[in-house]
């Protein structure tokens, strides 16, 4: 620990913990599911898009994946966060039924997505995403949000499947750590004491199948040693009742609304992007990419 820095949200005001779901009015998930994700914080394995459709998604992501990385600026594979702003095929993924019957299951009717971060590990990656709890990056109270990580590519053990701590969502706000940002990371905090969760389960999916995880799991994924490319969207959508903490307003600009969307007003609701424009983003940089 010398020489790191402890990394916690400091607002006292936010209220942290794991909210139970209940069984009442789902559309798609079973009552066993739901008691399966209160369990264990997590679903896996669960249907998204058909074939036709994660591959046309996939030509569209190898399309912007290639157009972010070649440009002359200092993005990289992990630097296509947010783009559902600047590109429609993500604001439509946002909307994509099933997603939002997964999403209204989990959070209730009135939801918004206000991020989507594609995590592409290229074949021979070095950048390990930290095990961490979501929670601890974003200024959100109530920790009442999900994410819906969509496989755009088979993802298994060989490619550097994410993994989940089962349960540790129960646990509370741990405490994390501030990583330098040497090349070696994506995101840059580690929850301490990392060493001690070796409960991993590997979140192995099929190219079009999705996994939901509570704000609160522990995860992360390792180093892509592989020939094979490793690439996976998350969606991520909270309740439209949730608030941002004092100063973490902007944290609200990127939202979509989704079926109910927030009757208050409080989160907007951005329409979608009439023209591709990738390049509006270029200077979007930060932790989340590895970039200084």
């Amino acid at each position: 620990m010398d020489g790191e820095n402890i990394f916690r949200f400091g607002d006292a005001d936010r209220e942290i913990g794991f909210h139970r779901l209940t069984s009442e009015a789902l559309s798609i998930l079973s009552a066993e599911q739901i008691d399966l994700f209160n369990n264990v914080g997590y679903l896996t394995g669960l249907p998204g898009l058909g074939h036709d459709e994660i591959v046309e998604l996939r030509q569209y992501l190898d399309w912007l994946i290639d157009e972010v990385i070649s440009a002359d600026d200092r993005r990289n594979n992990y630097s296509i966060n947010q783009y559902h702003q600047v590109c429609g095929p993500l604001w439509d993924l946002i909307h994509t039924p099933i997603f939002v019957s997964y999403v209204t299951d989990v959070l209730g009717p009135e939801a918004v997505c206000w991020s989507t971060h594609m995590f592409c590990k290229l074949p021979g990656d070095n950048m390990e995403v930290p095990l961490h709890q979501d929670a601890n990056y974003w200024p959100f109270t109530p920790t009442k949000s999900v994410t819906i990580w969509l496989a755009i590519d088979d993802v298994d053990r060989e490619n550097a499947a994410m993994q989940f701590v089962p349960g540790s969502h129960l646990i509370g706000d741990l405490e994390h750590v501030e990583l330098p940002l040497d090349g070696s990371v994506v995101l840059n905090r580690r929850v301490v004491a990392h060493e001690a969760y070796d409960n991993l389960v590997l979140n192995e999916l099929r190219a079009g199948d999705v996994s939901l995880h509570s704000d609160l799991l522990l995860h992360g994924s390792p180093v892509n040693s592989s020939d094979r490319r490793r690439c996976g969207i998350a969606l991520r959508y909270l309740a439209a009742s949730v608030r941002t903490v004092r100063g973490g307003e902007s944290w609200t600009h990127s939202a979509v609304h989704v079926e109910n969307g927030d009757p208050s007003g409080y989160w907007p609701n951005r329409p979608r992007p009439a023209v591709d424009e990738p390049h509006k983003m270029a200077r979007f940089l930060g932790g989340f990419d590895g970039n200084l």
